[in-house]
């Protein structure tokens, strides 16, 4: 594993941690004020947004080892990649809101708050 691929590691890690947290505040926080199913909703959301961290973590893991010798193919990689997360966040959801019933508000919260613990630590 060579330098760049370690620190790409331990930050995901570190991300991953704090995503983890945060869904775990979102499920108590929902499960006080709002019950069972919408604490189950707003973790699941979180869910989501981990889900995305760890294959954009494996993306990012085979761009960066592929980058030392085929920089066009770790550029096509990583566009891939978020074309891949992209859809994986439609039909994450909608298995969730449609086939799970999840309580929409509750699901978008805990994933808007898990993606914004993922932004604060991957700018510090």
């Amino acid at each position: 594993m060579n330098p760049a691929t370690q620190a790409i590691e331990a930050k995901a890690r570190k991300v991953l941690v704090a995503q983890l947290i945060v869904g775990l505040v979102s499920f108590i926080g929902f499960m006080l004020y709002a019950g069972s199913w919408p604490a189950i909703s707003a973790f699941a959301g979180a869910s989501v947004s981990i889900i995305l961290l760890l294959v954009l973590r494996y993306g990012v893991k085979r761009a960066a080892e592929m980058a030392q010798h085929d920089q066009k193919g770790s550029m096509l990689i990583l566009y891939l990649g978020a074309a891949q997360r992209f859809i994986l966040i439609l039909v994450l959801f909608a298995l969730g809101l449609g086939v799970v019933g999840f309580d929409p508000l509750a699901m978008f919260v805990g994933f808007f708050l898990a993606q914004l613990s993922n932004l604060i630590n991957a700018r510090g």
